[in-house]
């Protein structure tokens, strides 16, 4: 549980072309102190939890009967197939075991309490609403009209490209998508004949409430931009790299859906 104050901040909602047409009180979620040591932990934590732990046979290159002559016949000591001068066993040997295999046994992955990887989400939420984080990881949000920055249903609705690049323009987002179109690079390194030639700075977060493929459909094409349903929203979208502030657009219904979602995490006073 995290004691928060009830500090009621309303914020307005625009509509597609960045006029406000009303206001919605944000939830509690936003009044959580930013923990940027917890949230680097569950980023840690949920990438580390994608690796696949790998490793060699812990026998392979040893199964052999080879003995070491021993000293005074003027060879290396090394171990030698029986009948035969052949070395085996030895890394230098072939057939014979690697020097420094990767082993099974290897500590890959980070864990995190599940309150710790709740309230690490929670935290990073709120540091979508200070400008403070978003700018300082790098984010162009001076023409931004507010934060956090809400937006009416219709914005699910979008089905093109186009419209969605208009929209961006009139609530002043689309700066940012410009800083991650000029920071995008060829990869370093063999990476390039693997199907990830190009890396592309993170830019805008849109979240959404239901589970529409409109918008998915018409923003997958704009560089760095994504799109998550709040029911699936974890740390990582708000935080890549375990860096808090990430420029984010929600929806009215988005904010409705977090309220339930961490609706017992927070002790109101």
């Amino acid at each position: 549980m995290q004691l928060v104050k009830s500090v009621v901040k309303e914020v307005n909602v625009y509509d597609l072309s960045g006029n406000p047409v009303s206001k919605v009180a944000l939830p509690p979620l936003f009044n959580v102190e930013v923990r940027p040591d917890l949230i680097r932990r569950a980023v840690l934590a949920l990438n580390t939890s994608r690796l696949q732990p790998k490793g060699t046979d812990p026998m392979a290159g040893k199964r052999t009967t080879a003995e070491s002559w021993g000293v005074g016949y003027g060879v290396a000591r090394v171990p030698r197939l029986k009948g035969s001068n052949r070395a085996a066993f030895v890394p230098q040997a072939v057939g014979g075991r690697r020097a420094h295999p990767p082993r099974v046994e290897k500590r890959i992955r980070e864990l995190i309490n599940k309150k710790e990887k709740r309230l690490a989400t929670i935290s990073a939420i709120a540091a979508t609403a200070s400008r403070f984080y978003i700018e300082r990881r790098g984010h162009k949000a001076g023409s931004v009209k507010e934060l956090p920055l809400v937006i009416s249903n219709e914005l699910e609705k979008l089905n093109r490209t186009k419209d969605v690049r208009e929209f961006l323009k009139s609530v002043g987002a689309w700066d940012d998508v410009m800083r991650a179109y000029k920071g995008r690079r060829v990869r370093a390194g063999k990476g390039k004949m693997r199907g990830r030639r190009y890396k592309v700075p993170k830019s805008l977060l849109i979240v959404i409430g239901g589970e529409s493929k409109e918008i998915v459909k018409a923003a997958r094409c704009l560089p760095g931009v994504d799109v998550v349903t709040a029911d699936h929203l974890t740390v990582t979208h708000l935080a890549p790299g375990g860096v808090p502030g990430r420029l984010t657009i929600y929806t009215v219904s988005a904010l409705e859906r977090l309220s339930k979602r961490f609706e017992g995490e927070l002790i109101v006073r």
